[in-house]
């Protein structure tokens, strides 16, 4: 099967999960990880209507970046960001949604004034407790939102997770629907509706229970690309 045709399944699937939930499906958007697959899957899939693109690693996604500059594509930084990789992938990401220290949130601060471009973050709450993932405990992302608020020209937008590796789709949709409580949690509490308008969650196995707890960006590479045989 064609990236342009796995890209039309997948958009089906997602409409549909989305009206099962009573949802818009405009309301949900695509984010094609594209990590480790090569510049012509990424062009086949712009082709077909796709504008997110999402990547793990700064260096990967700094090399196609610089190929792809006759594409107006929004790319997205879904891997851990180090912080000495803060000044280039800051002009480089229209979102960043791997953000899990205050300290990080600053000097993506700092690096947005210096450069005039502030990509959207995302903070990565660690739900699990995995020690092999990253991502913020629960009880510091208040102090996130609070840091984001005093920045200049830093922009939270919202709150991504990554749950353990589960059996089914149906054993993520526990860890879903916490990160939506949370966020509801985090509204009440009086975080800006603004900081709070988009969950990222659920990727190729269990996009569709994602979308059925509230997720509005799902990041999805094997069901559009096929099976990954690099390692890295």
């Amino acid at each position: 099967m064609s990236v342009s045709a796995r890209l039309a399944e997948v958009r089906e699937r997602i409409d549909a999960a989305a009206r099962s939930a009573g949802r818009d499906p405009s309301s949900v958007r695509l984010v094609a990880v594209s990590k480790t697959f090569p510049l012509d899957a990424i062009r086949e899939a712009y082709a077909a209507g796709q504008r997110d693109f999402g990547e793990n690693k700064v260096q990967e996604a700094l090399q196609k970046i610089n190929v792809a500059t006759d594409l107006p594509i929004r790319w997205h930084l879904l891997g851990h960001l180090q912080t000495n990789k803060v000044r280039k992938a800051a002009p480089a990401f229209a979102m960043i949604q791997s953000v899990d220290s205050v300290e990080l949130i600053g000097r993506i601060d700092r690096a947005a004034e210096e450069t005039g471009h502030a990509p959207e973050l995302l903070i990565q709450v660690d739900l699990a407790r995995e020690a092999t993932k990253f991502g913020a405990p629960v009880g510091e992302v208040p102090g996130m939102f609070e840091a984001a608020a005093a920045g200049r020209a830093v922009r939270v937008v919202g709150l991504m997770t990554l749950p353990p590796l589960a059996d089914t789709p149906e054993d993520a949709r526990p860890w879903f629907r916490q990160l939506r409580d949370l966020r509801d949690e985090w509204l009440a509490s009086g975080v800006p509706a603004s900081m709070l308008r988009e969950l990222s969650m659920g990727m190729s196995g269990d996009f569709e229970v994602a979308v059925q707890e509230g997720a509005t960006l799902v990041r999805v590479g094997t069901a559009i690309f096929g099976s990954r045989n690099v390692q890295r």
